[in-house]
């Protein structure tokens, strides 16, 4: 007999679920002839007290057959018979009834030995481990079933990629593989308040059960019963969970059992924060929007650390119907659903009476805003350089990117359908890029924008004359009032003419540089040389595109090599940064840092470069904001460039066609300018002073210049001619025999005699009386302090030994 077959038979069944249909003759201790029950023999084990609980459960169940059984005969009754000192139950025996197994011969009733299963103690020994080993193997069951089907956690992190500015602010995201918007969201990205009406309105003890709320399923399930329709829900947020990360279309018992089993695992694998999370980040909110992010960026175009109580109630009660509540489909389905939960109860005790009908008025958007999709290039870039990483932080600043993406924008649109502007703005301390536009629409096929004009090599123009001037002032050819021909030239077969085919005749280099004249430029390139340019370029880790073949030539002065817009903005940090070369970060990594070595120029160089194009005149309609820039148009009005400078920041600009294409009248000073301006403008960032003036940097007039600096011309053979042509030196005042009024004979305080010299070459000494003043200077006014009256000869000696003297008397 098997061990369920005896387990049944102990519960006084037959193994089928009913009692055994054995007549009471072959039960034992019944007489088969009078249907006596005689003394039961008991187990030998049992005790006393058994064998009495025994006989009477013995009896009982006799008792219950007997007056049930159809083998009472008609008319008989049960009757009592008297056996020793017991009353015991005679049963009749019904005379159909054939001899029975256990019958003697001759009538006599023989006795069945009782079956010891029957023991209540021996039942409990083999019930109770039973049901133990039961209970054991159904834990197992579901632990093995738990691990062998987990939930698909792993597969709900499936979320948007995201490209984020500095600060950490969002600046792109791209769709998933399956093109929903799914952005990120935790606990904490979230406005807690927001976190309150929504637990108070979908799942008010969430925070205490375990998955599954079992006062909310037995509201669920009486409602149900006395309206004979569904009228609320019982799903918890975990369950809510469960359904988004493996969703189901059918809504059968099966399904819903699935549900709450899921439930309950994902709270075993994740603490409440982490189920918050999850449905912040999947929680539907119409077409391909999910999660709270993403609505809130698509409804009310901002992140939801700060809804208001309207904001929030709206993202609370759309994840109900999101189709059906879409306020830019059915706003008045989103009102209706905004409303319901204002004013569900447990939602007022979060937010207050007074907020209810204030939220209330609040409008509902009924347009979806895009997504931000800023420094699109860039974020292009991020994403192909690590394809797996779903969070790219860059160096950008997004309120700088908004404001030059925008003037890009409205620039190119003024401009003409296939015009394209690019920008590049940089820290000249650090060379960290804080914004970067690659073209003016990244989505214009017109413009070709998905083409990144930052990184295409194009003519610069006159941008890179400052470092040509800057050279020429290290090695001390010139001075800012130097005096340089603008007359038409020839360089060996090279014949540069000034972009308006007009010359000025003789300016100051500072007048040339700030008009960005190009005979001039080339006839400073010509002295320090082209090849030595070079060699700056390459201190700033910046390598310009010559022609193949060929050599530096003159002609880089002028635009005659190729150049990134990203290399002029690195050469223009190195001169903001007083001459030291600063290598720009990509915008992802942190490649930015300042270049060691020999500086691109030398400071004081820097400083007279950074002086003139400080007063450079803004173009018409802009306002001078403390910026140094220089303009550039390439051969055949192709590229447009303006490039300046504060004491932090360097901005690039380039306005021009990505096929390479003319634009009549196209100009750096008339296109590009005006957006340096308004870029820096609309940046937000606040103007940082130039710096000061170096120690021994001066502006001197062209009347105080040593005579090799006041005019710069070249010999046939390449020399300056400068030199040859300084007169001797000549004592201007006081002149010869002149009376001096000083205080000498009033014995009052001595007053300083001016002394003025004419010619000479630069540094002069002065002698009173045939002894040297304190100091050597390279002017030509000084001042002369007498011991005393009387006559006094003063002289002057100038670099090459000549000297003029003069006889004066002080009174």
């Amino acid at each position: 007999m098997s061990f369920l077959q005896r387990l049944l038979i102990g519960l006084g069944m037959n193994g089928k679920g009913v009692a055994p249909a054995s007549p009471p003759s072959v039960l034992p201790g019944i007489s088969p002839t009078r249907g006596e029950i005689a003394e039961a023999p008991t187990c030998a084990t049992s005790t006393s007290h058994a064998k009495v609980h025994l006989a009477h459960a013995e009896a009982n169940v006799l008792d219950a057959w007997a007056l049930t059984d159809d083998t009472v005969p008609s008319g008989g009754e049960a009757e009592f018979v008297e056996d020793g000192k017991r009353k015991v139950r005679a049963l009749p025996i019904s005379s159909l009834v054939g001899e029975t197994p256990g019958r003697a011969e001759g009538g006599a009733a023989g006795t069945v030995k009782p079956d010891c299963f029957r023991h209540p103690r021996r039942l409990g020994a083999i019930l109770i481990p039973s049901v133990l080993l039961l209970t054991a193997l159904v834990a197992l069951g579901l632990q093995w079933a738990d691990k062998a089907f987990p939930p698909p956690i792993e597969g709900a992190m499936d979320v948007s990629a995201e490209v984020l500015d500095k600060d950490g602010q969002l600046l792109r995201a791209f769709a998933t593989n399956d093109g929903l918007w799914r952005l990120k969201t935790t606990v904490a990205d979230v406005d807690p308040r927001f976190l309150e009406m929504l637990i108070a309105y979908e799942d008010q003890r969430f925070r205490d059960h375990n998955g599954v709320d079992p006062l909310a399923l037995g509201r669920a399930a009486l409602q149900f019963v006395t309206n004979g329709r569904i009228v609320s829900g019982a799903s918890t947020l975990s369950m809510q969970v469960a359904r988004l990360i493996e969703p189901r279309r059918e809504r059968t018992l099966t399904a819903k059992l699935l549900q709450l089993a899921r439930a309950i695992q994902i709270e075993r694998r994740l603490n409440k924060d982490q189920i918050l999370d999850l449905y912040l980040t999947r929680a539907p909110y119409g077409g391909n929007l999910e999660g709270v992010r993403a609505a809130s960026l698509a409804w009310f175009g901002k992140e939801p650390r700060r809804l208001s109580v309207a904001e929030a109630a709206l993202l609370v009660a759309l994840p109900q119907l999101p189709e059906k509540r879409r306020p830019d489909r059915n706003l008045s389905a989103a009102e209706a659903a905004r409303k319901r939960v204002l004013t569900r109860m447990a939602v007022a005790k979060v937010i207050g009476e007074g907020e209810i009908e204030r939220a209330d008025m609040t409008a509902v958007p009924n347009r979806r805003l895009q997504l931000p999709a800023h420094a699109a290039h860039l974020a292009e870039a991020a994403l192909r350089k690590k394809p797996k990483v779903l969070r790219h932080h860059t160096t950008l600043r997004r309120d700088i990117q908004d404001g030059l993406e925008a003037v890009a924008r409205e620039g190119a649109a003024k401009l003409g359908p296939k015009v394209s502007v690019a920008m590049v703005m940089a820290d000249i301390r650090s060379g960290e890029i804080v914004g970067e536009v690659g073209s003016a629409a990244y989505f214009d096929a017109s413009r070709a924008g998905w083409i990144d004009m930052t990184r295409v090599t194009r003519s610069p123009g006159s941008t890179l004359k400052p470092f040509i001037y800057g050279l020429a002032f290290e090695e001390g050819l010139v001075s800012q009032e130097t005096i340089i021909e603008d007359r038409p030239a020839d360089f060996f077969g090279y014949r540069p003419r000034n972009f308006d085919m007009s010359y000025q005749g003789d300016v100051s280099v500072r007048q040339a540089l700030q008009l960005s004249l190009n005979v001039p430029a080339i006839r400073l390139l010509d002295a320090v040389g082209p090849t030595r340019l070079m060699v700056r370029f390459r201190r700033a880790d910046v390598r310009p595109a010559l022609p193949p073949n060929e050599a530096p030539g003159l002609a880089i002065g002028l635009g005659g090599v190729g150049i990134t817009l990203r290399d002029v903005v690195q050469l223009y940090a190195g001169l903001a940064n007083r001459g030291w070369p600063v290598r720009l970060g990509n915008g992802i990594e942190g490649q930015a840092a300042p270049i060691d070595g020999e500086p691109l120029l030398s400071t004081l160089a820097a400083w007279h470069v950074a002086d003139i194009l400080s007063d450079v005149l803004p173009p018409a309609g802009s306002f001078q904001r403390g910026i140094a820039y220089k303009t550039g148009t390439s051969y055949g009005y192709r590229d447009a460039w303006s490039v300046g400078f504060d004491g932090r920041y360097v901005l690039g600009v380039w306005v021009g066609r990505p096929d390479n294409g003319a634009v009549p009248g196209l100009t750096g000073y008339g296109a590009a300018a005006p957006f340096l301006f308004e870029a820096f403008a609309k940046s937000g960032i606040a103007i940082t002073p130039l710096p000061d003036a170096p120690a021994g940097a001066v502006r001197l007039a062209q009347a105080d210049l040593p005579i090799s600096q006041r005019r710069f011309s070249m010999t046939a053979s390449g020399l300056l001619s400068a030199s040859a042509r300084e007169p001797a030196p000549q004592i201007v005042f006081p002149p010869e025999g002149a009376r001096v009024e000083l205080g000498a004979m009033s014995r009052e305080t001595m007053m300083p005699l001016t002394l003025k010299l004419q010619g000479g070459r630069a540094p002069f000494r002065w002698l009173a009386n045939g002894r040297p003043l304190p100091d050597v200077t390279r002017r030509r006014t000084s001042q002369w302090l007498p011991d005393g009256g009387g006559y006094s000869t003063l002289t002057v000696i100038d670099a090459i030994g000549r000297a003029a003297s003069v006889r004066v008397f002080v009174e």
